[in-house]
């Protein structure tokens, strides 16, 4: 396990220090899965379970039937 030193301002550290306390981790794994977060290479669970959420979205076809000419433009 590597380690790595950063170095914040103090407001910067309270407010890291406020929200490891609030989501219950350490500064260490708090920071940890903030990084991990970041650099996921897959959509969240909560993003993945939104598919087919609306069923009333119009399909491609539905959206494109809207799809007016534009109006002339004027020469310059």
């Amino acid at each position: 396990m590597g380690q790595v030193t950063i170095y914040l301002e103090e407001s910067i550290e309270q407010k890291m220090v406020d929200a490891a306390k609030s989501a219950h981790l350490s500064k260490s794994k708090w920071i940890a899965k903030l990084i991990q977060d970041k650099v996921a290479d897959e959509w969240p669970q909560s993003i993945v379970a939104l598919a087919g959420a609306w069923e009333n979205f119009p399909s491609i076809g539905e959206i494109r039937n809207n799809i007016h000419h534009d109006a002339e433009r004027e020469a310059l």
